[in-house]
């Protein structure tokens, strides 16, 4: 965003003018203050460090319909990926994500100030990727393989348990997301399921549509539901009446938290998923 640009350079240069100009932080091994900037990195710092030790994550991971450590994050500040709030909070180390404000973190570069920028996960190994990268930049290696040690067991758990591969058409809120290559899919596959959208020739997101799934005919229909009281537009196909008929008890949701941000609690939203399924 121009404007965090912007704001961060005023600062600077006012500071610049003063007596006491701010301050950028030399790289240390072992941050006492992390930021994080980025909803999917805020999970996986919660996840590593306590509350002291974080100066803030971002407004998002106090949603749960987004975020599966809402509940560790309502321990810590929260942010809004501003400029001034990097300033203010005076982190030791910024943890950002690829979908991070470009200029922020492209003014964050240019002037120093400690920062590393995790791509977004689509796939297990990349998980795996993330967690050791931030957890090497937060000075917690142990803690990030325990992490990963965990998710890898429950995986290896779903694996054992996988004794029928039930075709399932899948979508998040508003249009089929389990594309071939996405971690929804990934979560699919691992749970046992035959992800039907890979059918689909000349895929494309969209929304979910009667003939559609006629034309798939999936043995499950499987909903990302945000964790929201209410329904919403993406419900419409769910509840139209051969749907209701024809898929009378093999419909089920799964929380979109589990799937939108690449963390190791994945291994948790296959087993159930897979639970889910079996029922």
């Amino acid at each position: 965003m121009r404007a965090a640009a912007a704001s961060l350079m005023l600062l600077l240069l006012v500071g610049g003018c003063s007596q006491h100009p701010p301050a950028v932080p030399s790289a240390v091994a072992r941050p006492l203050r992390v930021m994080s900037v980025n909803q999917c990195t805020d999970q996986i710092v919660l996840a590593l460090l306590p509350p002291e030790r974080i100066a803030s994550v971002s407004w998002l991971s106090h949603d749960p319909a987004g975020s599966l450590m809402a509940p560790a994050a309502a321990r810590v500040a929260v942010n809004h990926g501003q400029a001034e709030e990097v300033l203010r909070q005076a982190p030791d180390l910024v943890v950002a994500g690829s979908f991070t404000t470009p200029a922020l973190r492209g003014m964050l570069r240019r002037i120093g100030w400690p920062m590393i920028e995790v791509d977004h996960a689509q796939t297990f190994d990349d998980i795996r990727r993330t967690v050791r990268q931030v957890a090497a930049a937060v000075g917690e290696p142990a803690r990030g393989e325990a992490l990963i040690a965990d998710m890898d067991a429950r995986l290896a758990q779903a694996a054992r348990g996988t004794t029928r591969h039930p075709r399932v058409a899948a979508w998040d809120g508003s249009g089929f997301g389990a594309a071939a290559g996405t971690l929804y899919d990934e979560v699919l596959t691992a749970a046992g399921a035959r992800n039907v959208v890979r059918e689909m020739g000349g895929y494309s997101y969209g929304r979910p549509d009667i003939e559609t799934l006629l034309k798939l005919d999936p043995d499950l229909i499987v909903q990302g539901a945000a964790v929201r009281s209410g329904g919403s537009l993406g419900d419409d196909v769910t509840r139209h009446r051969v749907v209701r008929e024809h898929w009378r008890g093999r419909t089920l949701r799964i929380s979109q938290a589990y799937y939108v941000c690449g963390t190791p609690m994945i291994g948790e939203a296959v087993l159930k998923l897979q639970g889910e399924m079996a029922r």
